[in-house]
C-alpha cells in the first residue's frame, strides 16, 4: 500500500519505517529541510534502538522516501498519517494548531479519495474539526472528493518502539465506516498474524483510550511513588510490598516501580490534557489532578534527601553532586519533562554543582543546560565522579546496574549515593561502606 506520513518525530519515523519494513511504500514529509536533509543520508535525528538501522535499509531499498513537499507524499498515497506533535497548551491542553494545519494542507493538496489518519495523541472530538477543516478547504477548491478521518493513536514504548509496533499488543482503530475498518485491518495484517489485534470503535472512543491507557500507566507509578514514601516513615521495604502486591494478577508488575517520577512526551502532557478536557466540560477530575501532583513532588525526591543530608554539613552551595542519567528513562535520548532537570533545577539553585554523565542524551542536554554555569556534562561515567561530594543515580541505564563501586568510592570526596532508581541493595552498599540513600525502602 501506499502511505504518507505527516510528520518525522519519534511517532512518525518509527511507524514510517516499520510500515516500510513490510513493504509498503511510505512518503515521509516534514516542514523542516534539515530534518529531510538528514534523513536522506541516512542519518536519523532521534535515538531509538533498531530504527537506524530500519530506516537506511528501507531507504536503499526504495519503499521509503523523505521530503518537504506534501502534494509529493500525497500524489499515489492511500493512507495519510498525521503524526505531528501535540504540545503542551498554556492551560494544560493539548495544543493542536500542527494537526490542523495538517488538515489543512491535505484538503489543500488532495485530488482523489484519501484516509487521513490521527496517529498524534489528540483530545476527543478532534477527528471532527479535522474532518471539518478538510472540507473547508475542499470547498474552497470546488472540488467533492471523498475522504475519511480515522482514530489510530499510537501505543508504543520509547527504547522499545520497532518492538512495540512490529509486535502490537492491540490496533485500536477509531471509525464508523466498514469499508475503512476493513483498508486498515488490510494494512495491519502483517503485524497480527498470530491473533486478531484489531479493535474498531467509535472516533472519540479511539481518542479518549489513547489518553485512558496513558493515564491509567501514570496512575500506577504515582500509586507505587505514594507508598514508597509512606514506606520510608513506617519502616516498611517498597520492594517487598511490590513483590507482595504484583503477584495479585488484578494488579500485576508492571508500571509499579518507585522512583523518581514519570517523564517523557507522553504521561506528564496527557494526563495534563485530559484534565484539561474534564474540566472543559465541568467535570473535576480529582483522581487525576492527584497523579499529577503527586509525580510533580516525586521529581524532587532525591533533590530533597540529598538537602537535608548536607544541611548539617552547611547546606549543599559550593558542593559538587556527580549525576548518573539524564534522559527521562533508559534507552532513549529524551529529555522531556526529565526528572533529572527538576533535581538539577532544585540543587543549582541552591548553589551546588552537578557533573553530570549520560551514555546518549548528553547532547540534548548540553543544549537545555546551556544556560546553568553550575552545570557540566561529562562524557565519561566515572569522570563526572572526580571530586564529587556524591553519587546521584536518576536513570536506570544497564551500565549502571553493575559499576565499580571502589572505583566510585575512591573518586568521590565521601562514600555517599543517592539512588533514585532502587538499583542497589542496601546490604551490598552498607558492605561497601556507602552511605546509601534510595527510595521506599
Amino acid at each position: 500500500m501506499n502511505i504518507c506520513i505527516v510528520g518525522t518525530g519519534y511517532v512518525g519515523l518509527v511507524s514510517a519505517a516499520c510500515f516500510a519494513e513490510m513493504g509498503n511504500a511510505v512518503t515521509c514529509v516534514d516542514i523542516n529541510p534539515e530534518v529531510i536533509t538528514r534523513l536522506k543520508k541516512g542519518d536519523v535525528h532521534i535515538y531509538e534502538p533498531g530504527l537506524e538501522a530500519m530506516v537506511r535499509r528501507n531507504a536503499q531499498e526504495g519503499r521509503l522516501t523523505f521530503t518537504t513537499d506534501l502534494s509529493e507524499g500525497l500524489k499515489d498515497s492511500l493512507f495519510v498519517f498525521c503524526c505531528v506533535g501535540t504540545p503542551e497548551g498554556e492551560d494544560g491542553t493539548a495544543d493542536l494548531r500542527y494537526v490542523h494545519q495538517v488538515a489543512r494542507d491535505v484538503g489543500r493538496h488532495m485530488n482523489d479519495y484519501k484516509i487521513i489518519v490521527d496517529k498524534s495523541t489528540v483530545p476527543v472530538g478532534t477527528a471532527d474539526s479535522v474532518r471539518a477543516t478538510v472540507q473547508e478547504e475542499l470547498d474552497r477548491r470546488g472540488l467533492k472528493i471523498e475522504f475519511d478521518v480515522v482514530s489510530n493513536p499510537e501505543f508504543l514504548k520509547e527504547g522499545d518502539a520497532v518492538n512495540d509496533f512490529m509486535k502490537p499488543d492491540r490496533v485500536v482503530v477509531g471509525t464508523d465506516n466498514v469499508r475503512t475498518a476493513e483498508l486498515l485491518k488490510t494494512l495491519y495484517a502483517p503485524y497480527a498474524r498470530s491473533r486478531e489485534k484489531m479493535i474498531v470503535m467509535g472516533v472519540r472512543s479511539a481518542e479518549m483510550t489513547k489518553y485512558a491507557a496513558n493515564c491509567m500507566l501514570a496512575t500506577k507509578i504515582s500509586f507505587i511513588n505514594e507508598i514508597a514514601n509512606i514506606c520510608e516513615q513506617v519502616g516498611a521495604d517498597v520492594r517487598d510490598v511490590r513483590h507482595g502486591i504484583g503477584a495479585d494478577h488484578r494488579i500485576g508488575y508492571q508500571f509499579i516501580y518507585p522512583g523518581v517520577g514519570y517523564g517523557g512526551s507522553c504521561f506528564p502532557k496527557d494526563v495534563k490534557a485530559l484534565i484539561g478536557t474534564a474540566q472543559g466540560v465541568g467535570y473535576e477530575p480529582q483522581l487525576l489532578c492527584a497523579v499529577d501532583e503527586v509525580n510533580d513532588r516525586q521529581k524532587t525526591v532525591i533533590a530533597r534527601k540529598i538537602e537535608s543530608y548536607f544541611a548539617e554539613q552547611g547546606g549543599v552551595k559550593g558542593k559538587t553532586l556527580a549525576l548518573w542519567g539524564l534522559a527521562f528513562k533508559a534507552n532513549t535520548d529524551d529529555m522531556r519533562e526529565a526528572p533529572s532537570l527538576e533535581l538539577i533545577r532544585h540543587l543549582t539553585g541552591l548553589g551546588m554543582r552537578v557533573q553530570a554523565f549520560d551514555p546518549v542524551a548528553g547532547p540534548n542536554a548540553r543544549r537545555i543546560l546551556a544556560d546553568n554555569p553550575l552545570v557540566t556534562i561529562c562524557e565519561d561515567q566515572y569522570a563526572a565522579l572526580k571530586d564529587a561530594s556524591a553519587l546521584a543515580v536518576v536513570t536506570e541505564w544497564n551500565q549502571f546496574r553493575n559499576p565499580e563501586f571502589a572505583k566510585i568510592k575512591k573518586a568521590l570526596t565521601a562514600p555517599i549515593l543517592f539512588d533514585g532508581r532502587n538499583l542497589y541493595s542496601p546490604t551490598l552498599m552498607a558492605a561497601e561502606g556507602f552511605a546509601y540513600f534510595c527510595v521506599g525502602r
